[in-house]
């Protein structure tokens, strides 16, 4: 703040040190004027300006001190009160500034809430009529045209949940339950949910579970899981081996492992993948990926204290692993 300080008064100072200047040429160059005496009297007036410098410098950086160790927020009240005109003027722009940023934010924001009770509204009123379509196709008596209904119809109530959950991920600490939850029963709902798409591709599963209870949150965890193991199908091919769900513990701590055996990620996507909207620079054709399920499911498992990882192999598949917090780490979540 001092060299800031100095640099801006610094015309200030290069015009006293010239006239200190020019008094002392004067004084040498006319001998009626005694030099020693006019020597004298620059010396204590150069003090005095330095004392006065260090006086101005505490009062005057004060209020600009405060404004810079401010955060970046629109509260005003930790700045120091103005004690100059100029400071006045910051002052007075800074606050009619804020004002009107707060008036916009306040209005964008229930705006956007709007729109999210609007969105979440028109969810669930889908959910109606895509359940009344399922009961009709589970009574069609065409297996083949049964299997591509069906299919279809899982592709929308799997974008459909996904969007629903997109929507809810920025208040999800406010939605949380913590409690013992059975992992394995979790995981044979979501797989049953899939078994259409999987009978459909000739994919089977592989279920190891050394544990079967996690402390968690049992809609955010079924979520989570439910985003893997669409990815898993997804890029599976037909007839693959069968994809591998694990859980056992690993140094005090409860994982779980998905494992797939299909097209596998390329090394210099691996870093990208859980980037909201990336979908792949390798299969950068594929229309049918929104790069949103992993983002989603990587989000998800940061509030739940989960850490979500992938370990890939291009043409060998992908494992993906959630690492769940020690309990004692779990129960100072928001929601216990």
């Amino acid at each position: 703040m001092i060299k800031r300080y100095l640099a801006e008064r610094f015309s200030w100072i290069l015009l006293f040190l010239s006239g200190q200047a020019l008094l002392l040429l004067v004084a040498s160059l006319d001998y009626a004027i005694p030099f020693w005496p006019i020597l004298y009297i620059v010396f204590l007036t150069t003090t005095l300006f330095v004392i006065f410098l260090i006086i101005r410098y505490n009062k005057e950086t004060r209020f600009y001190k405060h404004l810079e160790e401010r955060d970046s927020q629109l509260d005003l009240s930790g700045i120091s009160a103005a004690d100059s005109p100029f400071e006045y003027i910051v002052e007075n722009s800074m606050t009619n500034l804020t004002e009107r940023l707060s008036h916009t934010a306040s209005r964008h924001q229930i705006a956007l809430e709007q729109e999210k009770d609007e969105l979440l509204s028109w969810i669930h009123e889908v959910k109606t009529p895509l359940t009344a379509m399922r009961l009709m196709i589970d009574r069609m008596g065409d297996e083949t045209m049964k299997a591509a209904l069906t299919y279809e119809w899982l592709r929308i109530h799997l974008l459909l949940d996904q969007q629903l959950h997109q929507k809810r991920l920025p208040s999800m600490e406010n939605d949380l339950y913590i409690e013992q939850i059975n992992v394995e029963s979790l995981t044979y709902t979501e797989i049953k949910t899939l078994k259409s798409w999987c009978i459909q591709k000739g994919i089977g599963f592989e279920l190891i579970f050394e544990i079967t209870e996690v402390l968690s949150d049992a809609k955010w965890l079924a979520f989570i899981l439910r985003q893997l193991l669409t990815n898993a199908v997804k890029y599976s091919g037909s007839h693959a081996p069968d994809i591998a769900i694990r859980c056992f513990q690993k140094q005090e701590h409860t994982v779980l492992e998905v494992t797939d055996h299909g097209r596998g990620i390329d090394p210099r996507d691996l870093p990208r993948i859980f980037d909201r909207g990336f979908t792949s620079t390798t299969w950068h054709q594929d229309s049918a990926s929104t790069g949103m399920g992993l983002y989603l499911a990587k989000k998800a498992a940061e509030s739940l204290h989960i850490l979500l990882t992938v370990d890939s192999e291009v043409n060998a598949g992908s494992t993906f692993t959630l690492t769940f917090p020690l309990p004692n780490e779990a129960v100072q979540m928001t929601g216990m």
